[in-house]
């Protein structure tokens, strides 16, 4: 086992490959082709002795070796992206923690929680970016971040079977809402009948195959009138009377004009966790601080109650 000739490009290579899933996924986000990403995973592997990346039909994850040498290349790689900040006579920081969050969050509960941040330490760096729940846990699982919020659904299972377990900590339960037009019918009372969601139209969406927007266990075939990733949009086609979708409670305080944010009651209930997640280590001081500003931020959060009627 010899790693004196292991590159810096190959340890990258071989984190995108542990974060993205696939070496064309990883291929793709690195500007490199397929091939020259499989070369630089067979040198490290060559280095290590062993198989680092288990290739599966549907992709490829970390082995136990794989695990040990990306924790330490984590180390290595963030050594010399902070020795190149410092060089670059950017100025010190008080610590830098890198988070990931489920879309709706970028909406309101993270910009919560970093306006308190730089009241409370400014001198803290949070390098913060977007995904899906299968992207962000296997962002965690290579050290490409330290933090992650997840959304979760009954039967609320553990983001992943990888082991060892990562670290779960419920931040809320809330009950799933509905967003609707002001002007709609339904957006006259304070809550909606599940049986009232019959015949209506659909605003919907999906991450990484992951359905949205339906109201879950409609007993019709949906009628969707629009689909569209990005949860804004979603909310401005509700506002000009387009349709209706659902929104996690977090999203009733961020609602533009001409939408009413409304529980919904009957059937079975539809709780939605958020969670926060991290590698099952003990977590470094600025991790900790960020943490505790995502807690505070949830709880911060406006909870189910209907958002008042707009005119």
């Amino acid at each position: 086992m010899d790693f004196t000739d292991v590159s810096l490009t190959a340890l990258r290579v071989l984190r995108a490959v542990a974060e993205q899933g696939t070496f064309t996924a990883a291929a793709a986000s690195l500007g490199y082709t397929q091939s020259a990403v499989s070369r630089q995973i067979a040198t490290i592997e060559r280095a290590a002795g062993a198989e680092l990346l288990e290739r599966r039909r549907e992709g490829a994850r970390l082995t136990a070796a794989g695990r040990v040498v990306m924790r330490r290349a984590t180390v290595v790689l963030d050594e010399i992206d902070a020795t190149a900040r410092e060089l670059s006579g950017l100025p010190g920081q008080a610590g830098t923690v890198r988070l990931g969050w489920f879309p709706s969050a970028g909406a309101a509960l993270i910009p919560r929680a970093l306006s308190a941040l730089r009241r409370t330490d400014p001198g803290l760096q949070v390098v913060g970016r977007e995904g899906s729940t299968p992207a962000l846990v296997r962002a965690l699982r290579a050290g490409s971040i330290d933090l992650a919020l997840l959304a979760s659904g009954p039967p609320f299972r553990p983001p992943d079977s990888e082991s060892p377990a990562l670290v779960l900590r419920t931040l809320t339960e809330r009950a799933l809402c509905l967003a609707v037009p002001a002007t709609h019918p339904l957006a006259r009372a304070d809550f909606i009948d599940v049986a009232d969601l019959r015949g209506q139209r659909w605003i919907a969406g999906s991450l990484s195959g992951e359905e949205m927007g339906v109201w879950p266990g409609l007993d019709e075939r949906a009628e969707i009138a629009h689909t569209a990733r990005d949860w804004l949009a979603r909310l401005h086609l509700v506002a000009a009377g387009c349709g209706l979708t659902t929104v996690p409670a977090a999203l009733v305080s961020a609602a533009p004009p001409g939408v009413r944010v409304l529980p919904v009651r009957g059937g079975p209930q539809e709780q939605r966790r958020l969670l926060l997640a991290r590698l099952p280590r003990p977590p470094a001081e600025p991790v900790t601080r960020v943490a505790a500003a995502l807690r505070a931020a949830a709880l911060d959060a406006d909870g189910p109650a209907a958002s008042p009627p707009t005119s």
